[in-house]
């Protein structure tokens, strides 16, 4: 039995902890202090720390957790953050926690890019970091379009029922943009309401799944004909996915 739960950090972020009964890791931590004092609070054993780009919100916490216990594992790309002791790429595996995870490339928000995916018995659970969040998808930073594209296709290809764990709690102003992609969506003017609701109450609008986001996502959409006609109307753009992404992408940045 595993517990995920979020740690809150700066405006939007969120650090994921996983805890089973042999420990805890953690995901992103762009800050400590929260988790360090919900470690501490808990009484819980963090053994490992799992880095999904190299944004400094999402790995800035890192030498503070390492000054506390400096026998903590660092699992992260190949880049610059020096305190990453496992250099991880595309298809590497690995077992933290009886977690047993395995590692998908995905580049376009920043070159460096990675996910953690496990089937987790059946129970699949993903850690993508910046690249897919609820209702949108992360920023073209350092990669391409069609990088970005792609690597979006990875996580597409994944199981219907696979928990989203993203590091921002982006999903509200995502489903602003959505609706006006797909104004015609009763799914995504649905789920819009529900979490206009959660966020009401300040409750985070994540996880979100695979099943949801392919429904009401347009940057998973890209195949849809209504996006396409959408985007076509707007932009006079080609109607393959590729430039219908490109597009749609370029639509949020100045949205």
């Amino acid at each position: 039995m595993i517990k995920i739960h979020p740690i809150e950090a700066f405006n939007d972020n969120y650090i994921w902890l996983i805890t089973t009964n042999t420990g805890s890791i953690v995901f992103d931590p762009g800050e400590s202090s929260n988790l360090l004092s919900y470690l501490d609070k808990n009484i819980l054993d963090l053994k490992a720390i799992f880095i999904t780009h190299h944004h400094f919100d999402h790995t800035g916490g890192i030498d503070d957790i390492l000054s506390k216990n400096k026998s903590i594992t660092v699992y992260g790309p190949d880049n610059n953050i020096n305190s990453i002791t496992n250099r991880l790429q595309d298809g590497d595996q690995i077992k933290e926690i009886g977690i047993d995870f395995e590692v998908i490339e995905i580049p376009g928000h920043t070159l460096d890019h990675i996910a953690y995916f496990s089937e987790n018995h059946g129970d699949p659970i993903l850690f993508c970091g910046d690249t897919l969040f609820a209702g949108g998808c992360g920023r073209v930073f350092e990669g391409t379009f069609s990088q970005m594209h792609e690597s979006l296709g990875k996580l597409k290809n994944l199981p219907k029922n696979t928990k989203i764990y993203c590091g921002h709690e982006y999903t509200l102003s995502n489903l602003e943009f959505a609706k006006e992609v797909e104004p015609l969506n009763e799914i995504i003017n649905k789920r819009y309401n529900e979490v206009s609701e959660l966020r009401n109450k300040g409750i985070p609008t994540l996880p979100t799944t695979l099943s949801i986001e392919l429904q009401s996502n347009p940057f998973l959409r890209t195949d849809i004909q209504e996006v396409q006609n959408r985007v076509f109307d707007k932009f006079k753009t080609n109607k393959n996915e590729q430039d219908v992404f490109k597009a749609i992408r370029q639509w949020k940045d100045s949205f």
